[in-house]
This record gives structure tokens, sequence and C-alpha cells, in this order.
């Protein structure tokens, strides 16, 4: 299946859960003596998100909030919609913000104006990739897996359309998937 709808490997399984691990390392050694709350954004983080925290020797809470800019298509609307919040509250408090990517910075830059107004003690964003590439709205991401260049990429959680999030690594979609 995946040699039909993807051009070409970008990020083998086994370099995925290398910087995982390292990322999970410097969270550790960032939260030493601390619980932060670690929100994964649904869907697209759910892979990256569990092996992140399973990594993680440190007493966190984990909750959720799935948004949305894309739609069907493959750019983003810059319109950025709330689907589900998180169940608990995050003032006082130290927060991580799971991502599986940051494309143009729309959605990040919502999130991080909305968990702002909630008064937490700090918030900082882990995003398995970054494309600053496509970056329209400036956003810091203070942990980052890899950068990526533009192309359209699935896998590992990221999707096209709902589909391909189960790819193992990650993918470049081949153009006639999503142009026609």
């Amino acid at each position: 299946m995946y040699n039909e709808v993807l051009e070409k490997t970008l990020i083998t399984e086994e370099q995925i859960q290398k910087r995982v691990t390292e990322l999970a390392k410097q969270i550790e050694k960032d939260y030493a003596g601390k619980a932060p709350i670690i929100v994964g954004v649904l869907k697209g983080s759910v892979l990256f998100y569990t092996d992140l925290i399973r990594q993680i020797d440190l007493p966190l809470t984990v909750d959720f909030m799935s948004i949305s800019s894309y739609g069907a298509g493959v750019n983003s609307s810059g319109e950025v919609k709330i689907i589900k919040d998180i169940d608990g509250k995050i003032g006082g408090k130290d927060v991580i913000i799971v991502e599986d990517i940051v494309d143009s910075g729309y959605s990040m830059n919502c999130l991080l104006k909305l968990f702002g107004t909630r008064s937490p003690k700090s918030v900082k964003v882990c995003a398995l990739l970054d494309k600053p590439s496509r970056r329209e709205v400036p956003v810091k991401i203070d942990y980052t897996g890899f950068q990526v260049a533009n192309e359209f990429v699935v896998g590992y959680g990221l999707d096209y359309d709902g589909l391909y999030r189960n790819i193992p690594f990650i993918g470049v979609l081949k153009k006639e998937v999503y142009e026609k």
C-alpha cells in the first residue's frame, strides 16, 4: 500500500524513536522536580504523544485537545476551530503542548493565545515536525523532533483527509494522491 501513495520515506521508524527518546530526556531534565500537564493535540499527535509520555520519567498529567484548520484540504484555512477543549485546569501549572507538525503556525498561535488567558505557570511547545518554510505566523517551538522541507508528509499520526496516520514512519505523499 505505501508504495502506491508515497513518493519516498522521509524519516524512518528508527530515526523517530531515537529522537522521541532524546526529546523525552530533555523534557525530564527541564522539568526535574515538576509535574507538567502534557496536552496532546488530536488526532495527529497521538502516536508521537503516547511514545513520548511513556519515556518521560516524571509525574505528569495527560490531557487532550482537538482543533482543526484544514478540513479536507492540504493548506490551512487560517481559521482555527476548537473541536474539543482540555478537561483540566492549567492555572499556575507547567504545560507542554504536543503537536504533530507546526506548519503555517496558525493553529499553534491560537492555542498559545488561548492557554495564555488561563494563567499557566509556563507553556512550551513540543512538535514532532517543524516546517518553517510554510510559516505565516511566528511560533516558538521549544522541543523539535525534525525540521522538514515544504513537502506533504503523512504517517506516524499525520494524515491526508483522515488516511495514512497508521504508516509507522514519515513519508512524502505523491502529488497525484492529493491533487485529484
